[in-house]
């Protein structure tokens, strides 16, 4: 049975078969209603879905939400990423700052996002600054803890010939230790955008005021209007889809100097 599945996927064009487990859901999704399987409410056909895409795109509801989640997502992720680089360089490069910042930022990074929620609301309220530091936290993490490791992950060696070619501490950040540990920073604001992402999904569902696709998914649980919750989690999903594609092709090509240098554990 597995081997014959296995000829059918090699059937498809290579490019389409991340395309193949989507197609199969989509299928069982819309056979479910078709044939009677469920007639439960909270199980809308796929065609009730794509009628409220259509009327959210026609209507223009869809590009003000989505243009309001995805400018708070990326200045949340700038802030963030900017402060966690800044602080992740620094605790890579000096064993003093190490000393003196390095527990208190292991102790808040064990801390989960949404326990700040509380304490962001009694701060800057339920508006956009809340949210917007809440993206920020949720950037703020990942491309530290990255930053740092990458730094501290720079082989002996390579630091070594930077002396040895006589590199002062600028030459030798710039020619020697970037470089080396730019793959664990770029894995580190890739990790950035993704989770700014989730996490702009949790401020607008959970810091409800404003404009934006987690108010959309909001406004359809609270009129029980499930084609419209199904609509803006398939967009969620999309967006996702595309910022890591971006992320990725954009890191891609950073590193392409790597080469063949990077093994590869399958065909």
């Amino acid at each position: 049975m597995a081997a014959r599945w296995g000829q059918v996927l090699r059937a498809v064009p290579r490019p389409l078969r991340g395309w193949v487990l989507p197609a199969l859901l989509l299928a069982l999704w819309w056979a479910a209603r078709a044939w009677g399987w469920s007639d439960s409410p909270l199980l809308v056909s796929p065609l009730a879905v794509w009628e409220r895409g259509l009327q959210q795109i026609n209507s223009g509801e869809l590009w003000s939400a989505l243009s309001a989640s995805l400018r708070r997502d990326l200045i949340g992720f700038a802030l963030g990423s900017a402060g966690g680089l800044a602080l992740g360089l620094l605790l890579g490069l000096s064993r003093w700052a190490e000393r003196l910042l390095g527990p208190s930022f292991h102790t808040l990074k064990q801390i989960s996002l949404f326990a700040w929620i509380p304490l962001l609301s009694v701060w800057f309220g339920l508006g956009e600054p809340a949210k917007v530091v809440f993206l920020a936290l949720a950037a703020f993490f990942p491309v530290a803890l990255n930053a740092f490791e990458g730094v501290r992950s720079v082989p002996r060696e390579l630091v070594e010939l930077g002396r040895v070619l006589r590199y002062g501490r600028w030459q030798l950040l710039r020619r020697v230790v970037l470089p080396a540990a730019a793959p664990s920073l770029f894995t580190g604001l890739h990790l950035g955008l993704i989770y700014a992402w989730l996490a702009t999904l949790g401020a607008e569902y959970l810091l409800s005021a404003g404009h934006g696709i987690g108010n959309t998914l909001v406004a359809g649980r609270e009129h029980f209007q499930m084609d419209l919750v199904l609509f803006g989690v398939i967009v969620v999903g999309l967006v996702g889809f595309a910022l890591n594609w971006v992320a990725g092709t954009l890191e891609r090509r950073a590193l392409a100097w790597r080469g063949r240098s990077v093994g590869h554990y399958s065909s």
